[in-house]
């Protein structure tokens, strides 16, 4: 299956969720997806992500009133991606090296597509690569992360 792209195998129909909403409203959308992330965008522009694990551990464990603190507060300003015209295996090498689990997808002129996992990558691709990168993610070094 060599030579998969990540367009064939990443989640479309992914939308952005605006900074200045809440963390009840961003949880909500959680729950309505099923999706433990949301990419975070301003002005058709990819300026974040926020994960359920954010809006725990910055927002609520904080003292934070979840209907009142915007996601621009919990969010992750580093935002990792990768093209959609990129090998699937190469976003599986990615993600490992930067011990995460998903990461948003664009396209060339930096308009997100979709989202890949490495859930993604082990259903439509390489369970053997996506195994090899998830055991990278959680090794003791770096922890659990994305």
């Amino acid at each position: 299956m060599a030579g998969k792209k990540i367009r064939d195998v990443m989640t479309e129909g992914v939308e952005l969720i605006e900074p200045d909403a809440s963390l009840t409203e961003a949880a909500a959308r959680m729950a309505e997806s099923d999706v433990g992330i949301l990419p975070v965008g301003e002005n058709d522009r990819l300026v974040g992500v926020v994960t359920d694990r954010d809006i725990v551990v910055r927002g609520i464990a904080q003292g934070s009133d979840p209907s009142q603190t915007k996601i621009r507060d919990v969010m992750t300003q580093r935002v990792l991606y990768c093209y959609e015209d990129q090998e699937a295996g190469e976003a599986a090498d990615d993600m490992a090296n930067q011990q995460v689990r998903r990461m948003p997808v664009v396209d060339r002129d930096k308009r997100l597509v979709g989202m890949i996992s490495l859930a993604d990558i082990a259903r439509k691709h390489d369970a053997g690569k996506a195994g090899k990168a998830l055991r990278e993610v959680v090794a003791p070094n770096g922890g659990l992360a994305g």
